[in-house]
């Protein structure tokens, strides 16, 4: 029988130099989506790789998913089973319901209730939808999540105070820098999260900003709208040694810093310290960077103590959110027991349009070398009903009234 299935590697268990070695880089999901989906008993299959969680969402009706999807993610990634064995989670049925909301509405973030988690369920939903690795059970499941965190959204006050790994960056560098706004700031990245940082230092009034990016139209976007400057990545390093902080978040699959790198900044600078924030998955700067004197480096793991002290509203509104999950996964639920049934009809619909097929070209035939156009379609629709209600009457004599609806013998045999 076919079950939900969902591997998880998260912020919870896996320090970020796990997490790192099994993220899914954007170039490569597709793929790694069409390889997963290519095992057997895999029917459906969604992949979730962020910052601080990489998830594999199945329908599979394999003895022990488990088991196929550890060894998926080991093979895929080049890694021993023994290396991410510790930090696995799995939940099955209505354990993988409630996991897949609890995600959906940010009540298994690193950050409770940040909003950012669902525009990235939604695009990795999206990208198994165009690499069509989905199925009708793994739509309605991420469907129901989607609506789910907005019924949580609009009924609680979880997402109301402004605590997100952005935010959590900027007062992480207001912790280090008294006067914040009269730092030099270069901003790594394009995507969502640099973007947000560029928000909340824009309004500390922070006016030197600088936004690096591979492809520099993207970076332009950001910095005209907070009066900041664009650069490309292959400029980044001539004028890194400018950069009182540095936060970086890019998809790159290998470190973009280096130590030597830093070294040579920091000699330009007179060894005057760098604050370097590293939010990406995989990192963005090598480990060795923070071995540098002067040199402050934090990982997105780091940001814990910071979030934990602005966390306090949004717990008050936990508990809410749950009940709301709660109801929201009764109602889905119930069309999980429906399934079955439509499932059924659908294949007795196909099987009686098969029959119907094959008596009708036998019909054909005889009516092309027969006149008698009465008698062969009188023979024709006694045929198609003897065929049709063959079964069905046979198991309605077999089976008593109270569980008619569990029938699963009433799909006529074209064989017959």
């Amino acid at each position: 029988m076919s079950q939900i299935a969902i591997l998880s590697i998260n912020h919870q268990l896996a320090p970020v130099e796990v997490r790192e070695k099994v993220a899914f880089t954007p170039d490569k999901l597709t793929q790694a989506l069409s390889d997963l989906h290519g095992i057997y008993g895999i029917y459906a299959c969604i992949i979730l790789s962020t910052c601080n969680r990489v998830e594999i969402y199945v329908n599979s009706d394999n003895e022990n998913p488990k088991e196929v999807l550890s060894n998926y993610l080991a093979k895929i990634h080049d890694i021993t089973r023994d290396r991410i064995n510790p930090y696995l989670n799995y939940f099955e049925d209505n354990e993988a319901l409630t996991h897949v909301c609890n995600v959906a509405t940010g009540l298994d973030s690193l950050v409770l209730g940040e909003p950012q988690i669902l525009g990235q369920l939604k695009d990795a939903y999206h990208i198994a939808k165009e690499a069509k690795t989905l199925n009708k059970l793994l739509e309605k499941l991420f469907q129901h999540a989607f609506s789910t965190a907005k019924k949580v959204r609009t009924d609680t006050q979880i997402g109301v105070s402004p605590v997100s790994i952005a935010y959590c960056s900027v007062k992480l560098s207001e912790k280090i820098f008294e006067r914040l706004s009269e730092q030099t700031v270069l901003l790594i990245g394009a995507g969502e999260m640099i973007e947000l940082c560029a928000q909340y230092l824009n309004k500390k009034k922070v006016s030197n900003m600088i936004i690096a990016n591979r492809t520099i139209e993207n970076a332009q976007k950001i910095a005209n709208l907070y009066q900041a400057q664009a650069i490309s990545l292959k400029q980044f390093s001539s004028i890194i040694h400018k950069a009182d902080i540095i936060i970086s978040s890019t998809a790159a699959s290998v470190p973009i810093i280096g130590k030597g790198l830093i070294e040579s900044a920091l000699k330009k600078r007179k060894h005057k310290p760098i604050f370097m924030l590293d939010i990406a998955i995989p990192r963005d700067i090598e480990p060795e960077v923070g071995q540098l004197d002067d040199i402050y480096l934090y990982t997105i793991d780091d940001l814990e103590q910071v979030i934990n002290d602005n966390i306090g509203n949004r717990e008050k509104e936990k508990n809410l959110a749950q009940e709301i999950i709660i109801k929201q996964n009764q109602v889905f639920n119930q069309w999980l027991k429906v399934l079955p049934n439509e499932q059924l009809v659908r294949s007795y619909r196909s099987n009686a349009n098969l029959i119907k097929d094959k008596l009708l070209e036998k019909a054909i035939k005889q009516i092309k070398h027969s006149g008698n156009y009465e008698n062969i379609i009188r023979k024709f629709a006694d045929q198609l009903t003897n065929k049709l209600l063959h079964l069905p009457s046979k198991n309605i004599k077999q089976t008593s009234a109270n569980n008619l609806s569990q029938c699963e013998g009433c799909i006529p045999n074209i064989k017959k």
